[in-house]
């Protein structure tokens, strides 16, 4: 099975497009060495697959990142990713996680979507988490922000250095009203049908002609997903500098160095005296 790929596909002669996303690779390395609890692991692996269908069906070039924030046991979490599929994600916990629900681990709180496009204004959707499931609280966002009836459907396995996340989006196209509902009607039944192991561990060419056979699916050549973290060592300078020589150098007084470690992949970058003071010369 190819992992790590975004498939759109659209219909001859039903007004639905529809997305299918496996990741598996990417998936490993946004998670690893973070010990995250396995319903934490199981979120952002769902919320790494709806940002990645996000991306390619708010059609846009740029960045993109949606958060989830409340009160609950998950302070936050978070997929940032832009429309080339580069991905990452990190989630904050402030106590001890219990249940499985994005209610139980976010508790009261919002799903935030920010677009920033390469040209054009920002913009930002927000909408309560008001649902148990994460494809509920999209298809609520979806429903208020665009009026489109939209499904989704997500699968994830958190088992250690084989991690898996994937998903399955449908969305009526807005032609003919009537006939758009009555299409995506029919194909909600077909996909309801989907099983969890289908979605981890069938191909997708598989996946898509068990659903729809019948239909004729046409899909369109994949994206490749990556994980890409963006930190460097350039950037932390960058950082450092609004920090103040002084402050940095009382840091390397006090524990021999300034080690600064990165939120989401953990590299560690260290900084010694002469390296600070390079920095301000």
């Amino acid at each position: 099975m190819q992992q790590d790929l975004l498939h759109r596909y659209l219909f001859d002669k039903l007004d639905v497009r529809g997305e299918l996303v496996q990741i598996e690779h990417a998936y490993n390395e946004m998670i690893a060495n973070h010990n995250y609890p396995e319903p934490v692991k199981a979120l952002l692996g769902e919320l790494l697959a709806a940002t990645c269908l996000l991306t390619a069906t708010l059609k846009f070039e740029g960045e993109i990142a949606v958060q989830l924030q409340g009160d609950g046991p998950v302070k936050y979490a978070v997929i940032n990713g832009d429309d080339k599929q580069n991905m990452r994600g990190i989630a904050r916990m402030q106590s001890e996680v219990s249940g499985s629900t994005v209610k139980e681990l976010v508790g009261k709180g919002y799903m935030v979507i920010t677009i920033t496009p390469t040209k054009g204004e920002r913009y930002q959707g927000i909408v309560p988490l008001e649902h148990d499931t994460l494809s509920k609280c999209i298809e609520s966002y979806f429903e208020q922000s665009e009026q489109l009836k939209t499904r989704l459907w997500f699968a994830t396995d958190t088992t250690e250095g084989k991690a898996k996340a994937c998903g399955l989006f449908l969305q009526v196209l807005p032609v003919d009203k009537q006939k758009s509902i009555n299409d995506f009607t029919h194909l909600e039944a077909l996909s309801d049908t989907i099983k969890r192991e289908e979605l981890l561990e069938l191909d997708a060419n598989t996946v898509l002609t068990r659903l729809y056979h019948e239909d004729n699916p046409r899909v369109f050549d994949p994206q490749a997903i990556t994980f890409k973290c963006g930190c460097s060592r350039e950037k932390t300078i960058t950082a450092l500098v609004n920090v103040g020589q002084q402050a940095l150098l009382d840091d390397v007084a006090e524990n021999g160095a300034v080690n600064i470690s990165c939120h989401y992949c953990l590299k560690e970058y260290v900084f010694d005296e002469q390296d600070v003071k390079n920095i301000f010369n």
